[in-house]
């Protein structure tokens, strides 16, 4: 078993390949969830399409307190504090994970119905989304919250293989679910949307208990709630530094893609159709950087913690060029058989010929998201999560949303102008959080 001083040992495959498997894995249930839903009800799938942008609002307050607690968590073992303080980290969030959770099911309790009596749509629909989001935003919250945080914790103990086998076993309760509640096998009646809800609302709770036993068998990991509500706040405050500042750049990036969207839907049908077509398939080459990004934000909150900041700042360009490698290689592949994979989603030849151009400038896109990606995820784990945050808001805004707007509508490049105002972005960026880390002004940012 490894211990606190092993923990900046862990290799980078046995940190990101669980991670890359979790996200793939997550993609696979969600098309899945996607397919058993319109197989269904078409008004069930626009229902909770509806309310899928408030189940993102509150994945982003959890993850005020998960990112926080994850990197201050990395920072802390590569120090080899105390196994109070380590509890002490583990309790503050806790204690902040319940209060937000609980906070957040009165507020979508006491919301939900007249909220949604703002929108123009079929009353079908408006039930399917009120029933959904009541009962899976709502009543389940706490158990959404608290798989997030236990989750988080495991990652940042390096324990990220079975924080897989966790997402696994949840996701198939929750595809089984939802199979029962819309097929109705064995004579069972027919569900319907409650019965989806509920299944992703049980997934969360079957998570929330093997997290649970496979933390307390851990014998390393400091999780010991006694003392709940004597947590000094320096515990408290230390997670909100990381972890409010992170939380606003994920909210501004999606009210950013919402306003990207809303342009592009004033292109017509065939440039949505392609938007979401190419998303779909290079979203797996996304999903790999995530994870390099995530397993980086560990290893350097390890190094830094332990006072090896130097042996941080070489290895990163390491983590860099093998991740652009990958992503370049994904992404090459995607071109490479373009025509068949085109064909599982449409015809349509003016929708194929847009999605093909897109693909061409995923290479852009993803060169850049990955260089961005991989230094961020490095600045964030070293604890100078501030001036990313201050830029990412900025350069969201003014090139994603300000540049897309000229070169896609303005100059009437299309779909194609949006997409290359998305990859300058992600590049652009990219290389503004390189020479951050090469400046090594996050040295002076440790969290301890």
């Amino acid at each position: 078993m490894e211990n606190k001083k092993s923990r900046g040992a862990l290799s980078m495959a046995k940190l990101t390949a669980p991670l890359a498997m979790e996200q793939v894995f997550r993609l696979l249930i969600s098309s899945i969830d996607t397919f058993m839903l319109s197989s269904f009800s078409e008004k069930t799938v626009a229902g909770v399409g509806i309310v899928a942008q408030y189940a993102f609002f509150l994945n982003i307050l959890f993850s005020v307190v998960v990112t926080g607690t994850t990197i201050v968590l990395a920072q802390y073992l590569g120090a080899q504090k105390s196994d109070e303080e380590l509890n002490s980290i583990s309790r503050a969030s806790s204690v902040m994970t319940t209060v937000i959770s609980l906070v957040m099911t009165v507020i979508v309790l006491l919301t939900i119905k007249p909220l949604l009596a703002c929108y123009t749509i079929e009353g079908e629909v408006r039930k399917a989304a009120c029933d959904y989001f009541t009962i899976y935003g709502g009543i389940c919250a706490f158990f959404c919250a608290f798989s997030l945080l236990q989750s988080g914790i495991l990652r940042a103990y390096g324990y990220t293989k079975e924080a897989l086998y966790v997402t696994i076993v949840a996701n198939l309760v929750n595809v089984i679910g939802n199979a029962i509640s819309i097929y109705a096998p064995f004579g069972l009646p027919v569900f319907g949307v409650k019965g989806v809800a509920w299944a992703s609302g049980i997934s969360m709770m079957v998570s929330c208990v093997l997290l649970q036993i496979i933390i307390r068998k851990k014998k390393d990991i400091k999780f010991n709630l006694r003392g709940l509500f004597k947590v000094p706040y320096k515990f408290y405050s230390v997670i909100l530094k990381v972890g409010v500042p992170t939380a606003g750049e994920s909210l501004s990036y999606n009210v950013a893609m919402i306003s990207t969207m809303a342009m592009i839907t004033t292109l017509g049908t065939n440039a949505v159709n392609a938007q979401i077509y190419t998303q779909t398939i290079i979203r797996f080459a996304y999903a790999i950087a995530i994870a390099m990004s995530s397993a980086v934000q560990i290893k350097v909150g390890y190094f830094v913690g332990a006072k090896q900041s130097d042996i941080a700042y070489r290895k990163v360009f390491k983590y860099w060029i093998c991740s652009v490698a990958f992503s370049m290689t994904l992404v090459a592949a995607f071109n490479l058989v373009k025509t068949p994979v085109i064909k599982i989603f449409t015809e349509t030849p003016e929708v194929s010929g847009l999605v093909v151009k897109l693909l061409l400038v995923s290479f852009y896109i993803e060169f850049g998201r990955t260089m961005n990606l991989i230094f961020i995820g490095a600045l964030k784990g070293s604890g100078d999560v501030l001036f990313p945050v201050i830029y990412g808001i900025f350069s969201m805004w003014i090139i994603i949303v300000g540049v897309g707007f000229l070169l896609g509508l303005y100059l009437h490049l299309g779909i194609v102008g949006f997409w290359l105002a998305t990859g300058t972005e992600e590049t652009t960026r990219g290389i503004v959080m390189l020479f951050r880390w090469k400046s090594k002004r996050w040295v002076k940012n440790a969290l301890v």
